[in-house]
Parts: structure tokens; sequence; C-alpha cells
């Protein structure tokens, strides 16, 4: 199982020592919900490499493969494609990801992934297309549920990643993780992964680690976000806050 944490406020290099330490497997750069530029996702992809760190970088909805090129080019083993709706959109989602044949994505030289050795070329379209350019599709609406199985059929999607803020939001139930609609489309994504042999991923549930334990433990799921650098810092100040006013002169 694999444990991420997001990072989406910080662009210090210092974040993803201390995510190591902490003993996640692997940072989720945000470049959708956040402020970050692609040169910062870069440099924090590139840290993480050299610390034994896997970095994931998920990218605005529909930014254009121009854009994914730039975030795999900058050290990213895998991108998370917000919104998949449909068969379609995952498979261009692995277009713009791979290497011919599995895709169009254009070759350069000199890539943060090999420490920018020389390595032949036709090593590096082999070993990236391989290992370095995970497909993450992000399960976030009521069609995608309906479309999970043609999703997670598409040879080049690895993960199945559900998004639980926004899928609750357009359900109608926001945050209410134990509602029996939320509970029915994990087993409906679980479902379609176990049958397709694909990963389910789970995010946004952050604060209900009963929830957590059953999806992973009951249907399966092995890539857990697990929180962002920005609520791990607020959560921790504020318990600090909290126990200095709790103090008596």
């Amino acid at each position: 199982m694999s444990q991420a944490v997001a990072i989406k406020t910080t662009a210090a290099s210092e974040v993803v020592l201390l995510a190591r330490a902490a003993g996640y497997d692997s940072i989720f750069v945000d470049l959708e919900h956040s402020t970050l530029a692609i040169h910062d996702a870069s440099s924090l992809c590139t840290t993480a490499l050299l610390a034994g760190v896997t970095p994931f970088v998920r990218v605005p909805h529909n930014c254009g493969s121009g854009f994914v090129q730039r975030v795999l080019d900058g050290g990213a083993v895998g991108v998370v494609y917000p919104h998949v709706n449909t068969e379609a959109e995952a498979r261009e989602a692995v277009t713009v990801t791979k290497f011919p044949p599995s895709g169009t994505r254009s070759l350069t030289a000199a890539l943060p992934h090999f420490l920018y050795e020389r390595v032949d070329a036709k090593e590096v379209v082999s070993q990236i297309n391989e290992t370095g350019s995970t497909v993450f599709a992000m399960i976030e609406t009521s069609e995608a549920v309906r479309n999970a199985h043609a999703i997670a059929s598409v040879p080049g999607v690895d993960v199945l990643l559900l998004g639980a803020n926004d899928l609750s939001l357009e359900l109608g139930i926001l945050g209410e993780w134990e509602n029996p609609d939320f509970q029915d489309v994990l087993r409906a994504v679980s479902e379609a992964c176990r049958a397709n042999g694909k990963i389910f991923g789970i995010s946004g549930i952050y604060t209900k680690p009963d929830i957590v334990q059953a999806t992973v433990r009951d249907l399966g799921a092995r890539y857990i976000l697990g929180h962002s650098d920005m609520g791990l810092l607020s959560m921790a100040m504020n318990k600090n806050a909290e126990m200095l006013r709790e103090l008596q002169p």
C-alpha cells in the first residue's frame, strides 16, 4: 500500500525530506488547487527522486498535452488527471503521457529521472513507459462512477483515484462519508479496479481513519492520499496553540 502526502503550498525542498522522514512513500504535487508553478513541481520531483520518494503531479483539468509534457520532463513519474469521466478521456490521458508506440509524448534528452546522465534513447523510452509514467484517472463525478469499468479497462491507466470531496459534493452529501450513497460509489469503483487489475486509490478523506481503514481492508484500496502540507501544518499549529492556551501562570 502506498501512502502519500499532498504538497500544495510549500515549494521548498525541505518538505520532501520531511515527507521521507515521516515515512510517506510518495508525494502528490498539486498543480490543480494551488499556485505552485511547473518549476516548483520540478524542484520537488527532483528532490523526491534523489530522496527515494516517488513523485506524482496532479495537473489542472483540461490543461493540454503541452503542460503535461513539461510536468513529465520536470521529473514526475506519474500524472494525476482530475475529472476523468469517460473511456475516451482516459485514453487521451494515456496517449499524452506515454512515448510511442503507447502514446504520442515527445522525447527529450537529459531527464531528471536518470539524474541527467546520458542514457540510450531506446532505454529511456522503455523504462519511462514501463515505470516512469503512471496514469491516475480521478473519479469525481457520477458519470465517472457509471463509466468506472470502462475507464479501468483502458490499457495504460494504472490507478482509479476516487476524489471524495468533489464526488460527495456532486452527490449532495459533501463530507458524509458514512452515507449509503457514498459507500455505494466506493464499492463501485473498487469493483471496477478489481475486475480490471487496476489500483484503487482514495483521496479527500483526511479525518475519518475508520472509513479509510474499511476502504483499505474491505475494498482493497492501495493508494491513500493522507493529507496536504497546509492541512497538516494547520492541525499542528492549532494543537500547539491549544496547548499554550491551557498553560496556567
